[in-house]
């Protein structure tokens, strides 16, 4: 490529896309033709994994490069604190502005605002409220369109008529009695839905896109880029909704000996609706090609941004990082959604294209280092040169695996953590929700997990890389709980760092407290 200087950002996320269902992954059916041509272009992070299994605190890793425990947003719904920063107020603070096509999942911190004095409706407010991003069109994809998107009109304009045409066309097929059938109801999903592909959430989002692109020119821009898919209502326009059968799913990952005297927590979830419809295999068969369908529909869509920056230049000045919020049980170890800890939940797909010839030598590498969701931020950063005044974010910049560097200092393991007060569970188990937080840490062999009043729960990955066993309770493995329970204690020990002052001007200020006329035990 020839020497160009960066200064495009695009970060394209998925929803609830499982790392293992990307052809470039290992997935042996499902075609993703674009998101293959872009492994082959850039760095491919193979060990991902991000600080949540659930959508708005995974978001608000990314968004922020701080861990759940640090920002705060521990469920869905949570409002993300306006102290808070993200990478649109490192943006903002470079004179840049981060915009917003998709869904973020940020929920205002109103209260806080009114606390700071900002007037709804004012910059300032919109700033915060929306995270940080500018909303061209936000579009969250779990019920009808709000006044943040123009897709319901969008969609009436092209004659899908009717007060929600999302409800009746996007999430509705046409049922055998000429009735509306509902995508969220799983046994609908082999039916297409009524509303044309060209038209979905996903077409629909890509489209916003490919104009934003336009209007920009050779203007320099940051986009994110996220789209709903393949997140429920899994129902998918045609010919998505037929383009895989049963024989062309991974095998289902589950044992009937996980099924005996499972861990508390697990055995609650296990209990949940989602959970117990997945445990079905007919249900399995009929979910998991329409979800693979969805992830080709995907494929296509962002095939077509990147084709947009090549015919206008923009390629080779564009860093693109594609990731995704967290992953999905889908039937394995008898478990719907996500939430828990297992690798089909957070480990992520996560791969980051350089234009510049620094990053010639390593496209195509596949980095089996583990990366975690906290190093997005100081990975576009540091890319586009911007030293903010005062970094609070803990992740670290992917930048020298990405230029062929191997830091010899870098993690060898990785953090999550969850707290389910929200959730059924809790009352399954009569906890309060105060007493729902569980912490994971992974290293290469071991993943522990501590939960808050329940035996923790241990796999060896080296012999059990599925996690079908637990061995929380084997008295043979007592040291190495020890050992990773005291490494949790003092990852916990060091995830509050203060948001007001950086560590080098506390070393700054150390010892100098006569020098502003402070002395205190002087004879």
């Amino acid at each position: 490529m020839t020497q160009a200087p960066l200064r495009n950002l695009l970060f394209v996320m998925s929803d609830q896309l499982r790392w293992d269902h990307l052809a470039c992954n290992g997935h042996p059916s499902i075609r993703t033709p674009n998101l293959d041509e872009l492994a082959a272009r850039s760095v491919r992070f193979d060990a991902a994994f991000v600080q949540a299994g659930v959508c708005g605190p995974s978001r608000m890793s990314y968004y922020t490069g701080r861990y759940v425990g640090s920002h705060g947003v521990t469920w869905n719904r949570v409002p993300l604190p306006v102290e808070q920063p993200t990478l649109g107020d490192y943006l903002a603070g470079a004179g840049r502005q981060l915009h917003l096509i998709g869904k973020t999942h940020v929920i205002a911190d109103t209260a806080g605002m009114q606390r700071l004095g900002m007037t709804p409706g004012s910059p300032a407010w919109l700033h915060h409220a929306s995270g940080g991003f500018v909303e061209i069109d936000r579009i969250e994809g779990h019920g009808p369109p709000d006044a943040k998107s123009g897709y319901a009109d969008y969609l009436r304009a092209h004659g899908y008529k009717g007060d929600d045409p999302w409800t009746e066309h996007v999430v509705g097929a046409d049922g055998l009695d000429g009735e509306t059938a509902s995508g969220w109801f799983l046994r609908n999903l082999h039916l297409p839905a009524r509303v044309a592909e060209e038209h979905s959430e996903t077409a629909y989002v890509t489209g916003c896109a490919l104009n934003y692109l336009a209007e920009q020119g050779q203007k320099p821009w940051a986009l994110h880029l996220s789209y709903v898919k393949p997140h429920w209502p899994y129902l998918a326009p045609a010919p998505y909704h037929q383009r895989y059968g049963p024989q062309d799913m991974l095998p289902v990952k589950k044992r009937a000996s996980e099924l005996i005297d499972p861990h508390p927590v697990v055995a609650a979830y296990m209990q949940m609706e989602e959970s117990q419809t997945f445990a079905r295999d007919e249900v399995v068969r009929q979910v998991r090609p329409v979800y693979m369908g969805l992830i080709e529909q995907l494929d296509h869509h962002i095939g077509r941004v990147i084709q947009a920056l090549k015919d206008n230049g923009q390629l080779e000045h564009t860093l693109i990082v594609f990731t995704n919020d967290h992953g999905d049980f889908g039937g394995d170890h008898h478990l719907g959604e996500k939430d828990l800890f297992h690798d089909q939940v957070i480990r992520s797909p996560l791969m980051v294209f350089d234009p510049r010839p620094q990053a010639d030598a390593t496209r195509g590498h596949r980095v089996t280092a583990f990366a975690e969701s906290v190093d997005v931020v100081p990975t576009a950063l540091d890319a586009l040169q911007i030293r903010p005044e005062l970094d609070r974010t803990q992740g670290r910049s992917l930048m020298p695996w990405i230029h062929g560097n191997s830091p010899t200092d870098w993690r060898d393991c990785v953090f999550a953590e969850i707290d389910y007060s929200f959730r059924r569970a809790r009352l399954l188990l009569n906890r309060q929700p105060g007493e729902c937080r569980g912490w994971m840490v992974r290293e290469r062999q071991w993943k522990y997990v501590r939960w808050q009043g329940f035996t923790p729960q241990l796999f060896n990955l080296g012999d059990d890389p599925d996690e079908y066993v637990d061995l929380g309770k084997d008295p043979r493995c007592a040291a190495e709980r020890q050992r990773l329970d005291e490494r949790l204690h003092a990852w916990l020990n060091d995830q509050h760092p203060r948001l007001t002052m950086g560590d080098d001007e506390v070393a700054q200020r150390t010892d100098r407290a006569k020098e502003h006329g402070i002395y205190y035990g002087t004879w």
